[in-house]
């Protein structure tokens, strides 16, 4: 039996046809530069114009929510969120500043060794570093949570958003779960064997899943259309994506009903986020989890599996490519690692995600002492790894 079926059509409004339209001719234009960073720039771009174009007043002016909205998850379906675990960070420090250049880049097999100098501004970024562990969502039923990762980059968002404020968001997607809306009982209808009817926004043929953050979300989609006959299902974020991308949808829409607190992520875009990740999403998913004591053991573990990637700076003709670092206010250096290419992009916009496989990790570590260690997902939420918890890929020979 399906989970999914093919959804009911719910008709957009005009304005939401424009951003629609914007999205998918950026998503279009962006695919043909077969590049994930044209990719995704192109898609932030072109939501950022959709986001501004379908906003309305319902979804900010309306009062309190009343509307109640059953939640429901399954063994094997659903994303259950475990109960709460007492914060234990792994590795204590923030790096406060951060620079390009290590003389670890020829060990990643790049032309040359440091180069100075890195994006405008990388420097008041990483003064400013988001808090290491994600923000816990509150809890809609037992065990299971909203995400509060993506809820929490959604609402960031203004209301005319930049394109790297658009990927900042669409990079926190990629762990943990979000929730569909059903029409009729999620849970009589998996009882009976039957599909699951998704809403869905259509704009001309084209047609665009719905999916959401949170209970306030769904709340404020129930108080746009009046639906009140719904219930909600929470589901793995991979799991949805490849339900929109096996599907005939154009994209995937994130709390279509939040106001500027909305994200339209095109086909081309969710194509290349999950070609370049595992189907668990397993080191998102553990920096996104409350932290324990064997959080930087299974981080390590998930780093030596992969994939990860560095950011190599793009040098003008003549120049050398250099490898960005992080370094704390002592001057304590640290090897940025990141768990995506969106990662690189939405920090480092003019540089170039490079994938690194452990031996090469491990040989650019054994060939600077002066590295500490690695700052992984600096963006946040992070987690910094000194040399001691990287020991079983020092390890690692060619």
């Amino acid at each position: 039996m399906g989970i999914f079926s093919r959804s009911k059509r719910t008709d957009p409004t005009s304005d939401e046809q424009k951003g629609a339209d914007a999205t998918a001719s950026g998503a279009a234009d962006a695919g043909d530069s077969g590049s994930m960073d044209a990719a995704a720039s192109g898609a932030a771009d072109a939501t950022a114009s959709g986001s501004t174009e379908t906003v309305t007043d319902s979804a900010g002016s309306a009062p309190a929510a009343t509307v109640g909205i059953s939640m429901s998850t399954y063994r094997g379906v659903g994303a259950p969120a475990g109960a709460p675990v007492a914060a234990e960070p792994a590795s204590s420090g923030t790096p406060a500043g951060s620079t390009v250049g290590a003389s670890a880049g020829a060990s990643f097999g790049l032309a040359g060794g440091a180069s100075g100098g890195g994006p405008a501004g990388a420097g008041a970024a990483a003064s400013a570093r988001p808090p290491a562990e994600a923000p816990q969502g509150a809890e809609r039923a037992p065990g299971m949570r909203d995400n509060g990762l993506l809820q929490a980059a959604l609402a960031e968002l203004p209301a005319e958003p930049t394109s790297q404020q658009m990927l900042n968001a669409a990079r926190q997607l990629l762990q943990g779960h979000v929730f569909l809306r059903v029409e009729g009982d999620a849970r009589a209808l998996i009882e009976a064997g039957e599909n699951l009817p998704l809403q869905v926004a259509t704009q001309g043929d084209a047609q665009w899943a719905l999916a959401y953050s949170g209970g306030d979300a769904l709340r404020a989609s129930v108080q746009a259309d009046g639906a009140t006959g719904t219930s909600a299902l929470a589901q793995p974020v991979t799991a949805v994506i490849q339900h929109v991308l096996q599907g005939p949808y154009a994209g995937l829409v994130l709390d279509h009903a939040s106001g500027t607190s909305r994200l339209m992520l095109p086909r081309d875009l969710l194509e290349r986020a999950v070609k370049d990740t595992t189907p668990e999403l397993r080191i998102k998913s553990l920096l996104a989890a409350p932290r324990t004591a064997e959080t930087a053991g299974q981080v390590v573990e998930a780093i030596a599996a992969g994939p990860v990637w560095v950011a190599a700076s793009r040098p003008a003709e003549g120049q050398t490519p250099g490898i960005a670092e992080a370094r704390s206010a002592d001057g304590t250096r640290f090897l940025e690692l990141f768990s995506h290419p969106l990662e690189v992009f939405a920090l480092r916009p003019n540089d170039q995600p490079v994938p690194v496989k452990t031996a090469q990790l491990a040989a650019a570590l054994r060939s600077d002492e002066g590295i500490s260690g690695v700052l992984l997902d600096p963006a946040g939420p992070w987690i910094q790894l000194s040399r001691e918890e990287l020991a079983p890929i020092l390890a690692v020979q060619e």
